[in-house]
């Protein structure tokens, strides 16, 4: 499907951003920066808006969607702004009770144990999208240049929340029917695939630049696990994104993420993903050289030193910018999520060294 001519690829708005071309495999001067989980809980501004209310009901609230997404654009003048929202509001949106408990995670009320439990997957309705929709809308008005990402969970961990009833160390109830149950198994990623797809779909047409999904438990499987049991589903997603380019015929840049997924980048890679981000436990350069020089990275601060002194952080930051030089385009990032302890002051001062270190 071809985005829109006011979709912001399209008018040349994001087209050439640093993140865009940086995606598209270009090397930019300065480097793009952005941060995973930028939009969040280190961010006193974000703290005090959620005051109040439930996680879910902020990612379905457009006006809270807007401004949560827009507070660390605003406060360290990232390259990019990530749609604030969660994996699982896919799930919320097609009616599975969950809820997302603090100091948990995502919690489902009643876990898909049997193939009985199929009829409890529903399709999402064109409707249920529709606050998405206004807040990628009035984000895209406001960003102008920035461009937006939009995001969701690659199936497999999406379906082992659905399998274990919330986070779990070793996945025993997904590993059970993964190996026992190939029918509910398939099944059940299936399905995650097909609403994934819903909503990132509705994501970018309604203005988001690039699309990255998110397989956070990809790391607990083996090689062979992930390439029998998990990669057939994301590339199933992915196909049924694949459609979605601008009006010279390009993609939608399509990155995928993983944690502790270094020896499986390649498998990873080959489900369709454009770009890989890659986790502070693999060096870019190590990735560079399974994947080849043709595909663009992002990563990979080391999360864990962002509360350490300023020096030991400037010293990873030139590490991480000299170990993608490999790469065609690289989007400097963290190597997971920006943890809530982190003071803000000095996401701040990442970007600007990185910008300033790259001109």
């Amino acid at each position: 499907m071809i985005l829109s001519a006011s979709h912001p690829l399209n008018t040349g708005l994001t087209a050439k951003s640093a993140l865009v071309r940086s995606l598209r495999g270009e090397r930019t001067a300065p480097l793009p920066v952005w941060f995973m989980r930028q939009a969040g809980r280190s961010l006193p501004e974000y703290r005090e808006i959620r005051l109040g209310t439930t996680m879910l009901e902020s990612c379905l609230n457009p006006d809270m969607v807007f401004e949560i997404t827009m507070q660390p654009v605003r406060r360290h003048q990232t390259d990019a702004a990530i749609l604030f929202s969660d994996i699982v509001i896919p799930l919320k949106l097609a009616g599975i009770e969950v809820e997302i408990v603090a100091g948990v995670g995502p919690v489902i009320k009643d876990p898909i144990a049997t193939t009985e439990d199929l009829a409890r997957l529903k399709p999402i309705t064109p409707e249920s999208l529709e606050p998405i929709r206004s807040a990628v809308q009035k984000l895209v008005a406001e960003l102008g240049s920035t461009p937006l990402i939009g995001f969701g969970g690659a199936p497999f961990t999406l379906a082992s929340y659905l399998f274990e009833g919330g986070p779990s160390k070793d996945l025993p109830k997904s590993r059970a029917i993964m190996h026992g149950d190939p029918k509910l198994w398939n099944s059940v990623l299936s399905w995650c695939a097909e609403i994934t797809a819903e909503f990132i779909r509705a994501q970018v047409l309604a203005g988001a630049s690039a699309l990255q999904v998110f397989d956070s438990w990809a790391g607990k499987l083996t090689v062979s696990e992930y390439e029998q049991f998990a990669a057939p589903h994301t590339k199933s997603l992915f196909s049924l994104l694949e459609d979605l380019k601008d009006d010279a015929g390009i993609a939608v840049p399509r990155t995928l993420f993983g944690l502790g997924t270094k020896d499986m980048l390649s498998q990873m890679h080959q489900t369709g993903a454009t770009v890989m981000g890659v986790d502070h436990f693999t060096t870019l350069s190590f990735a560079t050289e399974v994947l080849g020089s043709s595909v663009a990275l992002q990563g990979n601060i080391n999360p864990e030193l962002l509360t350490e002194a300023w020096e030991v952080i400037e010293q990873e930051v030139k590490n991480v910018i000299a170990f993608g030089q490999g790469a065609p385009g690289h989007i400097v990032n963290l190597g997971h999520g920006v943890p809530k302890d982190t003071n803000p002051e000095v996401l701040t001062k990442i970007v600007s060294l990185v910008h300033e270190l790259t001109k």
